[in-house]
């Protein structure tokens, strides 16, 4: 099935996790072992779920860790928006940052589509 390296999603869910781990160096040190530390470990979770999916060399395996990688990218973008609601993320950063989840998010859905052989569900 090849390298999870050459997953799309995957690259582009590393730049989203590196992209979130930088914006949390901003939030307020009393955030670092709640809010801060949630949305790094979901943004990490989407590239670390893809690369296992594709370590376990089945597409039904992928399929399934596709799909938890879809969970924690809702996960990230909501605390994204609990970033931006408290004051957190500036409207640029979030619409930035947001922009990347959206991408990833097309890109999961395309994958899910291709080893499903139908729409995501």
């Amino acid at each position: 099935m090849g390298s999870f390296r050459d997953l799309d999603a995957w690259r582009l869910s590393m730049d989203l996790a590196v992209q979130v781990h930088t914006l949390t160096r901003t939030f307020p040190r009393d955030e670092l072992f709640g809010l801060t530390s949630q949305l790094r470990r979901a943004s990490q979770s989407v590239p670390l779920n893809l690369a296992e999916g594709q370590g376990r060399d089945t597409p039904m395996e992928l399929r399934h860790f596709v799909r938890i990688a879809r969970g924690s990218l809702a996960e990230t973008e909501t605390g994204l928006e609990l970033g931006r609601r408290l004051g957190y993320v500036s409207p640029d950063d979030y619409e930035t940052v947001m922009l990347a989840t959206q991408r990833v998010a097309r890109v999961l859905n395309g994958l899910l589509r291709s080893l499903s052989g139908k729409a995501p569900g």
